[in-house]
């Protein structure tokens, strides 16, 4: 691991020098050499696909891990829309003139090295490797045992595609080895990476932000709320209050608990539950949701915690926006919330004092997504407070450093 972390460190100097077309050729060749090995690829990942069989993996982690010609369609697809996204390196922001005759102003440059740790899904590996590719970084990535075979040969794409542009192989370094072993080395090598992000199950993160050296970017939990306030168009709150649990149950924007208003709940409820069976979604409710929906189960301390990723929704009436308030903010995640009102006092309110990485007005849970905000990708959710937060993209993986501009002056 020190090894490779110092080509790591050797590639990162001179990605620094490289120009957006040099860049965006690389992405290019990268897709073009992914789409020429299809064949190699799949068949990697047929081993990795019977060999979770036989270790017992579970259907879900299955459906992650599978590739077919469609994943791989849209992997080719997604670094098309990288290489046509704007290239945030060398931007300079705020430029002013002082007194003195000097302009200040920031520059964004790379971060440098990025290690990036990562379980099931293989097409994370080109997903992670063109984002910091685009932005300037080198990046180390350690990928889940489960698909070491289709890893690998997505990384031997991806290293032909930055010699075919003339950048070295090390410019992305996919780990061979499985060995838990080889994560703790990752993480504890500040000489040589400058940022860790996790992407995973809880466990996984939990460890890497409890031992982790080198700075992290990532969110452990998706505890995300709507709140439906007195005043909402009730058609428009049924629409959003059901697609943000319903669209996609796996996801870490997916809501998991739904807050209403008490002077609304009776009209509301009986609807939204009539709704949710029609998805098959089972409905926990507090003490006033089940006096208004008595076949609701009972809902525990625990389910107002609970990240469920299925089918299952924590309900509770409450007594207006700072019941709700105080309620996200002692079981919240600081992921995303979203509040359905007409009242432009209370939206304003529920923006300025909820902490969260993306609070929602009058829309669903699920545009809490770096395509859906205009970044075009996103490497991760963040819902730290440094250096980036909400959904990470090109701009999440670039820093500032102050520039000057003179023309001889000498201070006074």
């Amino acid at each position: 691991m020190h090894s490779v972390g110092q080509a790591a460190r050797k590639a990162a100097s001179t990605l620094r020098r490289c120009d957006t077309g040099t860049k965006n050729a690389a992405l290019l060749a990268m897709a073009e050499q992914l789409d020429q090995a299809r064949q190699t690829v799949l068949a990697a990942n047929a081993r990795d696909m019977q060999r979770g069989r036989e270790n017992g993996l579970d259907a879900a982690l299955l459906d992650r891990l599978v590739l077919d010609d469609t994943r791989i369609d849209a992997m080719l697809e997604g670094l098309r829309q990288v290489t046509a996204l704007p290239d945030p390196v060398g931007e300079i922001d705020g430029l002013q003139s002082r007194p003195s005759g000097i302009q200040v102003g920031k520059m964004r440059v790379p971060l440098g090295v990025i290690g990036i740790i990562y379980e099931s899904r293989p097409n994370v590996t080109m997903e992670a490797a063109s984002l910091c590719l685009k932005s300037g970084n080198a990046c180390i990535l350690r990928g889940g045992s489960e698909a070491c075979d289709s890893n690998a040969a997505i990384g031997a794409c991806i290293q032909a595609g930055l010699v075919d542009a003339g950048l070295a192989e090390s410019s992305v370094q996919v780990v061979a080895t499985t060995d838990r072993a080889a994560v703790g080395e990752l993480i504890s090598m500040p000489e040589f990476v400058d940022v860790i992000i996790p992407r995973g199950g809880k466990s996984l993160i939990e460890r890497v932000s409890r031992d982790a050296r080198v700075p992290v970017i990532k969110h452990l939990d998706g505890v995300c709320h709507v709140y439906i306030d007195a005043t909402a168009d009730k058609a428009k709150a049924m629409a959003i209050a059901v697609n943000a649990k319903t669209h996609r149950y796996g996801t870490c924007n997916t809501m998991e608990t739904l807050l209403l208003d008490a002077s609304i709940a009776d009209d509301m409820l009986p609807a939204l539950a009539a709704a949710y069976a029609d998805h098959h979604v089972e409905l926990r409710g507090c003490e006033r949701t089940r006096a208004i929906l008595p076949d609701v189960g009972v809902a525990t301390e625990d389910d107002w915690h609970a990240e469920y990723l299925a089918p299952i929704l924590a309900v509770k009436v409450v007594d207006g926006i700072d019941a709700a308030m105080v309620h996200i903010e002692r079981y919240g995640s600081h992921h995303t919330d979203a509040i359905v009102t007409d009242h432009y006092g209370l939206a304003r309110r529920f923006m300025a004092e909820v902490d969260s990485s993306s609070v929602i007005v009058n829309a669903s849970t699920r545009f809490a997504d770096g395509f859906e905000y205009g970044l075009g990708a996103e490497i991760g959710i963040s819902t730290d407070k440094l250096h980036a937060r909400g959904p990470v993209g090109l701009q999440g993986l670039t820093t500032q450093k102050y520039v000057v501009f003179g023309d001889g002056q000498v201070r006074q």
